[in-house]
């Protein structure tokens, strides 16, 4: 993740890792989450992945 600290990072294991193993059921844990550096600004967030697959409850 450009623009962060390895200090910033450290509780994150699963986010950019290539050796994760999701599961098909649903587990909350597997979602990650980190501080906004800048919770000042707007954003626009688009995610283009075809084959994404979401199990909502």
């Amino acid at each position: 993740m450009a623009g962060r600290k390895e200090e910033e990072l450290k509780d994150l294991t699963l986010l950019g890792n290539q050796g994760t193993t999701y599961s098909f059921t649903y587990n909350p844990n597997l979602l990650e989450v980190f501080d906004n550096k800048h919770p000042d600004r707007d954003y626009f967030v688009k995610f283009n992945c075809p084959e994404f697959t979401t199990l909502c409850q």
